[in-house]
């Protein structure tokens, strides 16, 4: 057990980094924050600078210097938006990746998808595995549904249906394993590819143009979002009594609305 929660002042609205990212919460062991979409995680290349890895190095730079280190726990994809969980030091980075591994860290996203699906509620369980290993693809960190792939499971809840030159739901996404791009590879498995997801949405040819030539009209056009519309909306570890939110980012209630 680490050591109990001890929030900043109003650290619901702290800004970190010129209010790109807000503060949800802070102990004296880990930090949340609000992290906005199209910011990257973590750098993969020396020459990446813009990362929320960077902002928290100089938000927790006074820990940085007495021992302390920057550990993400729940690395969010560039686009996806909402809660990361950061830990501040060696003990508590292996004390959450246990909590990880033993599923007790709760996770609940909320996506915008295309179409209605046929239930309120629904479950997909169905193997991941990268696409290229299996089959030739165009798309190198594409993942696919496949029997010989990790196993991986979500459970769906339908919050809400709506027409929009189209129908569209707001669904609640709880992933009971963590594989990559699982949320969105089973909604398009499912028939309801997420809103602006370029890779799993109408046609990978979307995220090759989009490589090639940044957002278009045209892109917008098919895609709807200039992201794909997913949002990791509340964290939460029962057994500490933690429990984390983060409401819809601007993007997706504007779509919503």
């Amino acid at each position: 057990m680490l050591t109990g929660t001890v929030p900043r002042p109003d650290a619901s609205t702290q800004p970190l980094a010129s209010a790109r990212v807000e503060i949800v919460a802070e102990s004296a062991d880990w930090i949340v924050v609000n992290k906005p979409p199209l910011l990257q995680a973590h750098p993969s290349k020396p020459s990446d600078e813009a990362t929320l890895w960077h902002l928290l190095r100089d938000l927790l730079a006074f820990e940085l210097a007495n021992g302390g280190q920057v550990s993400i726990i729940n690395r969010l994809d560039r686009e996806t938006s909402g809660l990361v969980l950061i830990a501040k030091s060696k003990t508590a980075a292996s004390h959450f990746c246990s909590l990880m591994e033993r599923g007790r860290i709760g996770k609940q996203y909320l996506a915008i998808v295309r179409g209605w699906p046929a239930g309120m509620e629904f479950t997909i369980s169905a193997a991941l595995l990268r696409q290229g290993t299996r089959r030739p693809s165009r798309i190198h960190l594409k993942q696919c549904v496949h029997p010989a792939g990790a196993p991986a499971r979500t459970r769906f809840e339908v919050a809400r249906q709506f027409e929009r030159d189209g129908r569209f739901a707001l669904v609640r996404a709880f992933p009971e394993t963590g594989r990559t791009h699982q949320i969105r590879v089973h909604l398009a498995y499912a028939g309801h590819s997420v809103v602006g997801d370029k890779i799993y949405g109408p046609s990978e040819d979307h995220y090759l143009d989009f490589i090639e030539t940044g957002w278009t009209g045209a892109l917008h056009a098919a895609l709807l979002l200039r992201r794909h519309a997913l949002h990791s909306a509340v964290l939460e570890i029962p057994d500490e009594g933690l429990r984390w939110e983060a409401a819809l980012p601007e993007d997706m209630a504007r779509f919503l609305a």
